[in-house]
């Protein structure tokens, strides 16, 4: 029994580090948030990564991080802008999307239960929240943009739909007969569109995910 409890301690002292350590990178990240869209915006963060391709912010939800894109869709799982290993990982955006934001843009964070990452995304699942809070920002290499959410899912993990890149065509159509919560904004299919999408608990392999146009 005491063998156990001093695991648990250290593993509860270890989780406690760890939150203490992500809230610390978000709020030196923060200080390098692109202002309103200077000719360069990305420029000085690319000086410490190369594969940071944008900035994505959620309102009253603590989504504030830059996105970043490698050549798969591995590499930033468990690590953070820095190579390191790092639990949380860092927000990524899929390789096969154009990383100018040009048509169809998916980004993955973990469901952290510190909240971090997409950890809050979880909030748009109520009908109020989704109502009350319809829109958010993103950055891509052309500036800063005015995200409209307009959907929230809760999807299997190879949706055939949610995660085909390019767009698969029947999105529109699918979008609002399966939403949980769908805002109409007369969507087409030549609209710039960005998913965000993380871990669901609804069942097994679920995610949830937010979608927006890019205005």
């Amino acid at each position: 029994m005491l063998s156990v409890m001093v695991y648990s301690g250290a593993k509860l002292w270890l989780l406690d580090g760890e939150i203490k350590a992500q809230q610390s990178l978000h709020k030196e990240l923060l200080r390098h948030k692109p202002e309103s869209s200077p000719e360069n915006p990305l420029a000085r963060l690319r000086e410490q990564n190369a594969d940071i391709a944008g900035w994505i912010t959620v309102p009253y939800t603590g989504i504030d991080y830059p996105f970043v894109q490698a050549k798969d869709n591995d590499h930033y799982l468990r690590r953070d802008l820095n190579g390191e290993y790092a639990k949380p990982g860092t927000v990524f955006m899929d390789y096969r999307c154009a990383r100018n934001g040009s048509g169809y843009s998916i980004l993955y964070g973990h469901n952290m239960k510190s909240g971090a990452m997409f950890g809050t995304l979880n909030r748009f699942e109520e009908k109020a929240f989704f109502d009350t809070h319809p829109e958010g920002q993103i950055l891509f290499e052309d500036g800063w943009h005015s995200l409209l959410f307009f959907a929230f899912l809760i999807v299997r993990e190879n949706d055939d739909v949610i995660y085909s890149v390019p767009q698969n065509p029947d999105f529109p159509n699918s979008i609002a007969a399966r939403a949980l919560h769908f805002r109409e904004i007369g969507l087409t299919t030549t609209d710039r569109i960005a998913a965000l999408s993380t871990c669901s608990y609804a069942f097994q392999d679920a995610r949830m995910v937010l979608l927006g146009k890019v205005i």
